[in-house]
């Protein structure tokens, strides 16, 4: 009878029961639903590439080293021209030639540069030519007061504070747009571009804008 009257006395009631397992089970470490992680495709498109060497290895030794050398042979190649287009970039000549009259480096005008570039451009150096014509040019502009020519300023940045009217703000931003893909991006250049650049460029200066 006493062990009868202690289980009623234990005995909680059926609702504070639910109450307690439904608060327990509704935390974040009881859900039991998948969730969704963005990069998870990601992941198993790796661990499938990875598992497909291993089985591609195992099965084809031969082809797996053939494989091996032709992803170096890529790489050195993107290495080789990423070199070399920053290479490129440190010897351009709008990035490395004194202002006129400026003290230290060469004092060259737009005359000079205009010389360089026909004597890069005779012996079919056109790429060369191309800088040589862009700088001159700058000089020009500079000169007519429509930008302000400074040795560590990008051609883009001379596109962007030029003052030229609407005609000539586009042919501008033609010849600064085949200077890069010419000079910074290894795109060969041949006589009838390095021509159609100068001529672009000679019309330029008919073009600045009034103060």
């Amino acid at each position: 009878m006493w062990l009868a009257a202690l289980q009623g006395a234990t005995q909680l009631p059926a609702d504070s029961v639910r109450r307690v397992v439904e608060t327990v089970f509704t935390r974040p470490e009881y859900q039991w639903v998948e969730r969704r992680q963005p990069l998870h495709w990601l992941v198993q498109t790796i661990a499938r590439f990875f598992d497909w060497i291993t089985r591609f290895n195992d099965s084809h030794p031969v082809g797996s080293s053939l494989l091996a050398f032709a992803a170096a042979a890529v790489l050195v190649v993107i290495l080789v021209h990423v070199g070399y287009t920053i290479w490129k970039v440190v010897q351009s000549p709008a990035g490395g030639a004194a202002r006129p009259g400026q003290a230290g480096g060469p004092v060259y005008d737009a005359a000079r540069y205009l010389a360089l570039a026909e004597e890069h451009a005779r012996a079919g150096r056109y790429t060369e030519a191309l800088g040589h014509r862009f700088l001159a040019v700058i000089l020009e502009l500079d000169r007519a007061t429509a930008l302000r020519f400074h040795a560590s300023k990008t051609p883009a940045e001379y596109l962007t504070e030029a003052h030229l009217d609407s005609t000539g703000r586009q042919s501008f931003a033609v010849l600064v747009g085949r200077l890069y893909r010419h000079l910074f991006g290894a795109l060969p250049c041949g006589e009838s571009d390095y021509r159609e650049f100068g001529a672009l460029a000679q019309e330029l200066t008919r073009h600045v804008a009034p103060a």
